[in-house]
Order: structure tokens, then sequence, then C-alpha cells
């Protein structure tokens, strides 16, 4: 699905969301201000989010070229399955 370089990337970005997840860890138990502990789970979230966003990127990428080689019948379950991964993900938002 992912190519070694988009991988990479992926990577490298959750990397940096566990860095992050980590200096929450040290700024509860350095008793930082709440503020400052919410801005960093904020950044850490928004990180997240956007690996999600790349990874759902690929993902409809690669089943629209599966899509075009595909049957009439095989299409409509692809799109179905695009549809169910839709809806179960705006929920979360």
């Amino acid at each position: 699905m992912h190519d070694d370089e988009n991988r990479k990337k992926l990577l490298n970005r959750l990397r940096r969301v566990n860095g992050q997840v980590e200096a929450v860890s040290r700024m509860i138990e350095e008793d930082a201000e709440c503020v400052e502990i919410v801005m960093q789970i904020s950044a850490a979230t928004g990180a997240l989010s956007k690996v999600a966003q790349l990874l759902l990127e690929a993902h409809v990428r690669q089943t629209l070229h599966d899509a075009a080689e595909s049957s009439a019948a095989e299409r409509e379950a692809m799109l179905a399955d695009l549809i169910k991964l839709f809806e179960k993900y705006a929920q979360t938002k």
C-alpha cells in the first residue's frame, strides 16, 4: 500500500507524536501548567490526525486504482467499504 518513502514519512511523523506524548508525561510529572499540557496534547492529537488523514488518502487512492480494474460488483463492494470507513472515521471527530 505504501512505498518506502511514504512509509518512512509516516514513521517519522509517528516518532514525533510519540515524543509529544512523552513530553506530556514529563510535564505532568513536573507539575507543569495545565494550559501548557493541554496545548501539547492538542499538538499530539493534531499530528496523529494528520497521520490518519495521510493513511486514509493512500487507501482511497489505492482503492480507486483497484476499482478501475475490477468488475462492477467488485467496485460496488469497494465503494461500500469506503463509505463504511468514512462513516466510522467521521464519528471519531
